[in-house]
């Protein structure tokens, strides 16, 4: 059986369609930007629409309980979960600021604990990557320290940073994917690998 390299599978696709990948990559860039300039309303809208997902899964649970399994010994878990779901969702999306800075100091927690265990493991473990996973557990470290020392102020932008960080490198991954594989020669089709 003929097998392809796993990293040219799909690439043709990409290839056919690069302008959509460079249009998909352009507005992710510019929404990455303006979520950027305007952190505080992202981080807002970010841990209202958490809220409202909480919301809406409390609900399903609640359905859920109501209709399949009243009969059951799970209707109970279900049930107070659901409850949960749905009285955390509206204590969110009544007071994202507060949402907002609590999961701001758990990312920072994380960050913090993160940088340590990488820094450890670097330092403690035969590897021949240590160095970048060094320098990884040094930046998440002192990411994590930097939005520490910043709290509780830095809970109305971090939110709303990660995710404009996220959307443009997201989207400048998509434009340089569109671009290389524009400029791929049109005869550069993916050839299966020899049947072993």
């Amino acid at each position: 059986m003929a097998t392809v390299p796993l990293h040219r599978v799909g690439f043709q696709e990409v290839q056919r369609n690069w302008g959509w990948y460079l249009a998909h990559g352009i507005i992710l860039v510019l929404f990455g930007t303006i979520a950027i300039g305007r952190v505080y309303l992202v981080t807002k809208v970010s841990v209202m629409f958490f809220g409202w997902l909480m919301i809406i899964a409390g609900m399903t649970e609640l359905l859920h309980a109501f209709w399949k399994e009243r009969g059951w010994s799970g209707f109970f878990i279900d049930l107070l979960t659901g409850i949960l779901y749905v009285v955390v969702g509206f204590m969110i999306v009544g007071n994202p600021q507060a949402t907002a800075v609590t999961l701001t100091l758990l990312i920072t927690m994380f960050l913090i604990f993160d940088g340590i265990f990488r820094i450890a493991t670097a330092l403690s473990v035969p590897n021949p990557n240590w160095i970048w996973m060094l320098l990884h557990g040094v930046v998440t470290l002192v990411l994590g320290i930097m939005i520490w020392r910043q709290w509780p102020l830095s809970g109305v932008w971090v939110i709303g940073l990660f995710v404009g960080i996220q959307m443009l490198l997201n989207g400048w991954s998509l434009v340089m994917l569109a671009l290389a594989a524009k400029n791929l020669p049109a005869g550069d089709e993916v050839s299966p690998a020899p049947a072993s």
